[in-house]
């Protein structure tokens, strides 16, 4: 048995536990040989804090990643995938009204350059807590430790668990993510063409 060591962009417990869960379920399918090791190692984002668009939460992810394996590069560090993991509010218009969802998306990196995203679902944000992010500026970590009554639910279940009552957890949603962005990591042949069609565009 080999071993394959996980880079993953943050030292945050959720966010690693959440990437420990989605290996004990996709390793078997991505390396039955191998025998995984997660690292973490605070990598910046290059977004706010807490990132108000899709596109943004992808962005901080990419960045992550990124960060890492040019640490690994530089360092000529063993490792094999990098993680990067972003959470954040995606602000949609619903026939003029505002609708407010918490998402949570991961991007993996292998060695080769190769990089594919994931995301966790959504979960859709009260008006008054979406109001005290989105309007007023408040990082969502403070923000939903007001509106719950409590300190410290960044790492604990986050803003997830505080509004599904736990059914979902931060931890959950990262491991979802990480296994929606390692799909074409462990099932290729799914993934072929689209990995053809990469190849030929470089």
């Amino acid at each position: 048995m080999h071993k394959l060591i996980i880079a993953v962009g943050s030292t945050r417990r959720p966010k690693l536990d959440g990437v420990r869960d989605a290996l004990d379920e996709l390793g078997p399918r991505l390396d039955p040989d191998a025998q995984f090791e997660i690292v973490g190692i605070e990598a910046p984002s290059g977004v706010r804090d807490t990132p108000l668009s899709r596109n943004e939460m992808m962005t901080g992810a990419r960045n992550r990643a990124e960060h890492l394996r040019r640490i690994a590069q530089d360092r000529n560090e063993p490792w094999n995938y990098f993680i990067g993991v972003e959470g954040g509010l995606e602000i949609v218009n619903d026939s003029g009204a505002r609708l407010v969802f918490l998402e949570n998306w991961a991007y993996v990196l292998d060695r080769d350059g190769r990089g594919s995203f994931g995301q966790s679902g959504a979960v859709a944000v009260p008006e008054p807590l979406a109001a005290k992010v989105v309007d007023e500026g408040v990082d969502l970590a403070e923000a939903v430790d007001a509106f719950a009554g409590t300190h410290g639910i960044r790492d604990a279940q986050g803003a997830w668990g505080v509004l599904t009552r736990d059914l979902v957890t931060r931890r959950d949603a990262f491991r979802l993510a990480v296994i929606n962005a390692f799909a074409p990591f462990y099932n290729s042949e799914a993934y072929r063409e689209d990995s053809a069609r990469r190849e030929q565009a470089k």
